[in-house]
Order: structure tokens, then C-alpha cells, then sequence
């Protein structure tokens, strides 16, 4: 007989790093712009960290106009054509910017 699933724990937060597991896939949309870009989940916690999809939406903020206002995402599974058209943003490098700052006395 096959292995039942487990069920998920009621209240429990289903992380990026869930939803990669499960083999989702972030969309994070603009409205204003109407504007929707893909990302794979591991790469969003790598910038964000290991957080729920809500609180994604909250830091995202839109490359056109700037703003968080407008913002939605979702976790959602690729079937079919969509799976084979999605263009995923990815993760290519994250810098750190060292700046000195003088003061005169």
C-alpha cells in the first residue's frame, strides 16, 4: 500500500522554501503597470530569506514606477503551455556596496 501524504499542520506558514519543494512558482504583478514577472521560490528566499508569499508582496517593489502599493504575488503551479512559456527572472549575482563617508573637523 502506498504512502498516505502527511497533512500540513493547521496554522503553519507554507515558506519559499516549501513551495519549492512542492515545485511551485512565484508570480509578483504590478496593476498599475500590469506587469507580472516570474520567479523560482529558492532564488526569492536567497534575496528575501525563508518567508511566506504575503510577506513578499510587502517587499516587493516595482522596477517601472517605484512603488509597493500596486503589488500582488501568489505561489501557483506551471501546468500545460504555461509551464513551457514562462520566462523566469533569475538570480545572477548580489552585490554588497561598500561606501566610505568622510567627515571634516
Amino acid at each position: 500500500m502506498p504512502e498516505q501524504p502527511q497533512k500540513w499542520p493547521r496554522g503553519a506558514a507554507w515558506t519559499l522554501t516549501h513551495a519549492h519543494d512542492a515545485g511551485q512558482v512565484a508570480g509578483i504583478r504590478c496593476a498599475r503597470w500590469n506587469i507580472t514577472r516570474y520567479y523560482k521560490p529558492l532564488e526569492l528566499r536567497e534575496v528575501i530569506g525563508n518567508v511566506t508569499i504575503d510577506e513578499v508582496r510587502d517587499k516587493a517593489r516595482c522596477q517601472k514606477c517605484g512603488s509597493r502599493d500596486w503589488m500582488s504575488a501568489q505561489l501557483f503551479h506551471a501546468t500545460g503551455e504555461q509551464a513551457h512559456t514562462i520566462r523566469f527572472r533569475r538570480l545572477v549575482e548580489i552585490r554588497w556596496e561598500r561606501r566610505v563617508i568622510w567627515r571634516d573637523e
